[in-house]
């Protein structure tokens, strides 16, 4: 059986207004992609987010706590790589991953990203790339998107040597 690359978070609630909360702070929280939801009898709703495993642990607990605040949160899960097989349980999980993959992607050359528009992994790995970044590997591997492109640009503009 093959593994995928990615990670599947799910958060379930009681009710939408909860749900929706929960996604909201998901999405925000770090690099990840809201793929649906799901809904059962009896109000009980399930977003699943995708992502690489930290980004989703860190979306799923900041969903987890929104849910909280808001609405009943019943359950919340991260399954790190899970096996082919579990995706296509979600119904419409498969559906946006193949559409994903069937875009054309444009001829012409894109300009290089902005740090703000690279995902987690890309700014994980220029911060690596600094001979004296101020962070530790361990603390680059569990740092917010948000902390990553502020320490990057400091090091940028301050002139910071690559390894």
């Amino acid at each position: 059986m093959r593994a995928h690359a990615y990670s599947l978070g799910m958060i379930e609630t009681l009710g939408l207004p909860a749900l929706i909360a929960a996604a909201d702070a998901a999405a925000k929280a770090a690099d990840v992609k809201v793929a649906t939801y799901e809904g059962a009898d009896g109000g009980i709703v399930t977003v699943y987010v995708i992502g690489d495993v930290s980004s989703v642990q860190a979306a799923v607990d900041a969903g987890a706590e929104a849910a909280k605040r808001v609405g009943r949160l019943l359950h919340s899960h991260v399954i790190p790589r899970p096996d082919e097989n579990v995706p296509k349980m979600i119904k419409n999980l498969m559906r946006s991953e193949a559409q994903e993959e069937a875009k054309p992607q444009p001829a012409q050359a894109k300009a290089e990203p902005t740090l703000a528009e690279q995902s987690i992994n890309d700014l994980r790995k220029l911060a690596r790339s600094f001979a004296d970044f101020p962070l530790s590997t361990n603390d680059i591997n569990t740092a917010k998107k948000e902390d990553l492109i502020r320490l990057i640009e400091e090091k940028q503009q301050g002139g910071g040597d690559k390894a």
